[in-house]
């Protein structure tokens, strides 16, 4: 393809042979070939190429991001105080809200707004990369936007779709990333809920 090295990485009409699609790297052409009328991915997409990296650092990032503040909610330890209220001939003690409002807890908070801004970013390379990686419209970054999860599900579909069998691993991360954020939850819920709740008969 000369004079076209600006051209980026992707399927393209083979120069010596018609009918036939040929991988062009950025700088020269590719041993990879394919008919120009073989199956393609969804709105057109073709296969990538044998080899091509599907999965990259920023995927697993963005997938992996939420066990951060999994492991902060391992390490909270909130000292935890109640109040008692009289209803009837019972005694009720309940948590004090306040009491769970730790330097850990603050440090939650903060974790889960710098991880979502650090996804954001993590999901913007991953798509740059899908494209040099000739992937034509990969899932769109900014779906990240509505939450991490969804880029990582899309893009995966499409991924899917241009390199079957592989694609979906990062949504499998997410799932088992998603099931310890249940579990770690349920033990708290489960350690603070107990002793706040039970009536004490008069």
């Amino acid at each position: 393809m000369t004079g076209s090295s600006s051209l980026p990485p992707g399927w393209y009409p083979a120069p010596e042979l018609r009918g036939q699609l040929r991988w062009w790297d950025g700088n020269s052409w590719g041993d990879f070939r394919q008919p120009q009328t073989s199956p393609r991915g969804a709105r057109g997409r073709p296969s990538l190429r044998p080899g091509a990296a599907v999965y990259n650092w920023a995927i697993w990032l963005v997938a992996l991001m939420p066990l951060a503040n999994v492991f902060l909610e391992l390490v909270w330890k909130p000292t935890l105080s109640y109040r008692t209220l009289v209803s009837g001939s019972q005694q009720i003690r309940m948590l004090e809200l306040n009491s769970v409002f730790t330097p850990v807890y603050f440090l939650m908070l903060v974790m889960g707004l710098l991880s979502y801004v650090l996804c954001l970013g993590f999901a913007y390379v991953d798509w740059k990369k899908l494209g040099s990686e000739g992937v034509v419209r990969p899932f769109n970054w900014a779906w990240a936007f509505l939450a991490p999860a969804v880029y990582v599900i899309g893009r995966s579909v499409v991924v899917r779709k241009v390199a079957r069998p592989r694609g979906l691993a990062p949504v499998w991360a997410v799932i088992a990333t998603a099931a310890i954020a249940v579990v770690v939850v349920g033990i708290k819920m489960a350690e603070m809920l107990p002793s706040g709740s039970n009536p004490i008969s008069t």
